[in-house]
């Protein structure tokens, strides 16, 4: 017999997403699914998942176990955020009614808006600030669903700031249940005082920050923002390279205000991801796949920044590219915290399936960030990361409505 402390009993569905990640191609869609289903977990990790039928034949359950019964339920993986910027200080709020005014995202910027408005804010604050001003987010992802999260810095855009983002995201990570992992994004804006001088901050960026970022082992990714009127191709892929030489996996911002060449550098580098991608065209999508760069997309920027279309979700699955999905939770354009209202923009905004959009939330946003034998999935000897969904699955895209009716991490419930 197996023996188990935590028991999900006879759902309706469970969505494993097991198999092979990332997913591509007609495989975009399969999440591996199983009616009628319990799954079992020992000491956090899972020990049996498979018929109800079954279970209750194979395994056993100790005296204090938790049972949770699935009548009526869809199981599906914890959800993996795999592009935020929660860390921060600051309120750009206002930028918000500025914007539904008609600014664009350029306006706000030239008027002292947009990131060094959050640049200044979180230079002025401490560690412990920005610890307490992120719990509240990561609780409020938390309860949408999200077990794995990455973090990046990039509004501190000086040594000792961005070092003590990253000491923050750390922080975070040892306290509460979501896992995080942490990105370097010192490259996220030329700050105001090398505005005149932009060659002396990639050149800082290079020799100084790189290198101690890495020393201090804060991260494990370096990003950088490659579009028009911030870093061109050439200082992107620099910046990447040398963070790839002290051990910072790539990933970058790319093509999401023009066709910027981000894409093409996430290709020539080995990003394992390129995200937004809003003006990816066809030829670029095909570096994508060739290179195995996963496509992280955005579709909450593209509609809190109005910016009048969304990633092209089709093409990218159609031309062999593995899609992922993330939030960009940020304080000027990235307003939700919740994975559910990514999905549903998703379906609706970007024509991916139902499946699609699950599988692009959990094993292929794990895989873009090289989490995928941990989580994004439900399999035997994976840590036990779910959400319990009331009702079927298409309860998934209801926006606003009360459907996630729990969260587990690590065999435990925690939301």
């Amino acid at each position: 017999m197996i023996s188990a402390d935590f028991l999900i009993e006879d759902a309706d569905l469970v969505a494993t997403c097991a198999g092979p990640a990332p997913r591509v191609g007609a495989a975009q869609g399969d999440i591996a699914a199983l009616t009628r289903a319990s799954i079992a977990s020992l000491d956090g990790h899972i020990v049996f998942v498979g018929r109800a039928q079954d279970c209750r034949h194979e395994v056993s359950l100790k005296p204090d176990a938790t049972v949770v019964d699935g009548h009526g339920r869809t199981i599906i993986p914890g959800f993996v955020d795999s592009h935020t910027h929660l860390v921060y200080a600051g309120d750009r709020r206002d930028e918000l009614q500025r914007r539904l005014a008609g600014a664009t995202y350029a306006e706000i910027a030239e008027g002292g808006g947009g990131i060094v408005k959050t640049v200044a804010a979180t230079r002025e604050a401490s560690e412990a600030d920005l610890a307490a001003a992120a719990r509240p987010r990561l609780a409020a992802m938390l309860a949408q669903g999200t077990t794995t999260a990455e973090v990046k810095s990039g509004y501190g855009l000086d040594l000792a700031s961005e070092l003590k983002m990253l000491r923050a995201i750390r922080r975070l990570g040892a306290e509460q249940p979501v896992s995080l992992t942490a990105t370097f994004m010192g490259a996220h804006e030329f700050p105001v005082e090398y505005r005149a001088a932009p060659g002396r901050y990639v050149d800082l960026l290079i020799n100084t920050m790189v290198p101690a970022v890495a020393a201090e082992g804060l991260a494990e990714w370096c990003d950088v923002f490659c579009e028009r009127g911030v870093f061109t191709p050439e200082e992107s892929e620099a910046i990447l390279r040398a963070g790839l030489a002290r051990g910072l996996k790539p990933r970058i911002h790319a093509d999401e205000l023009a066709l910027s060449g981000g894409s093409a550098v996430a290709a020539r580098v080995g990003a394992r991801s390129a995200d937004h991608l809003i003006f990816v065209d066809a030829p670029h999508a095909e570096q994508l796949a060739h290179a195995g760069v996963v496509a992280t997309l955005l579709p909450a920027a593209a509609f809190f920044l109005k910016l009048g279309r969304f990633a092209p979700a089709r093409m990218l699955i159609d031309r062999g590219v593995a899609v992922a999905l993330a939030t960009d939770l940020n304080p000027g354009g990235g307003f939700t915290p919740s994975m559910p209202f990514v999905m549903s923009l998703a379906c609706f905004g970007m024509d991916m399936t139902i499946e699609e959009a699950l599988v692009a939330s959990t094993i292929n946003a794990a895989a873009s960030l090289d989490r995928q034998a941990i989580c994004g999935s439900l399999e035997v000897g994976k840590p036990l990361d779910a959400v319990i969904v009331e009702g079927p699955l298409s309860e998934l895209v209801r926006v606003g409505a009360p459907v996630i009716g729990g969260v587990i991490k690590n065999g435990r419930m925690v939301a």
